[in-house]
């Protein structure tokens, strides 16, 4: 099984960086790829993907999920970590396969999730063989934080983003992350959007922005 995906071109033709948007539970690929609107004008050569998950979602049947998340859908433990370890091996797939398609190395891709999607993409970064570029994590947490520090083999900067009237994943859950990132010898970054829910706000699209063309290549 491969991850279906969206692609939006480099602007100037020629992609020497690449972005890839890891989505929320019950949405989809498109649900994130309009970010690429607004980034693309600063980010000329990069190419853009933003793939659905593996699974339909069991809340919503017209989206995805990367997992199944007990308290929500009434799944058992197990059963989230198992569909976890599956996605996990599949995003790692796509990220190689789209790497290598536009003759890109990991030090050029930046993953940029959503909540369900920023769970996964600061899983997988730390555990890829090479760092890649950077991590953009809005609205989400880490996950099994006690795992970081025998699992970790790489350490790329993160940029953890999070409303402070979020209503489905607890904004603390921005400061448990980054303190745990932070022991580990992470270089982290933290922009609080003030008075918003979960979402992203234009403050926290334009800090995004701004780490996105620092860390990835020129």
């Amino acid at each position: 099984m491969t991850l279906e995906s969206k692609r939006r071109a480099p602007q100037s033709g020629t992609a020497r960086s690449m972005v890839i948007f890891v989505h929320g539970y019950g949405a989809d690929g498109a649900d994130l790829l309009g970010l690429a609107d607004p980034l693309a004008p600063h980010l000329p050569d990069t190419v853009f993907y933003s793939p659905n998950a593996p699974e339909k979602c069991t809340n919503n049947p017209f989206g995805y999920q990367w997992f199944p998340i007990p308290w929500l859908d009434g799944s058992s433990e197990q059963a989230a970590k198992t569909s976890m370890a599956a996605s996990v091996d599949l995003l790692n797939a796509f990220i190689d396969e789209k790497l290598a398609e536009n003759n890109l190395t990991a030090e050029a891709l930046a993953l940029v999730g959503f909540s369900q999607g920023t769970m996964m993409s600061l899983h997988i970064a730390p555990r890829r063989d090479t760092a890649i570029a950077g991590v953009v994590g809005f609205s989400g947490r880490l996950l099994e934080p006690e795992r970081l520090h025998p699992e970790t083999r790489v350490k790329p900067p993160i940029l953890l983003v999070h409303g402070d009237a979020d209503e489905m994943v607890p904004f603390e859950d921005m400061g448990r992350a980054g303190n745990a990132l932070v022991e580990e010898g992470f270089e982290v970054y933290a922009h609080v959007m003030k008075g918003t829910g979960h979402g992203i706000a234009p403050d926290g699209l334009q800090v995004a922005l701004s780490f996105l063309s620092d860390k990835l290549p020129a």
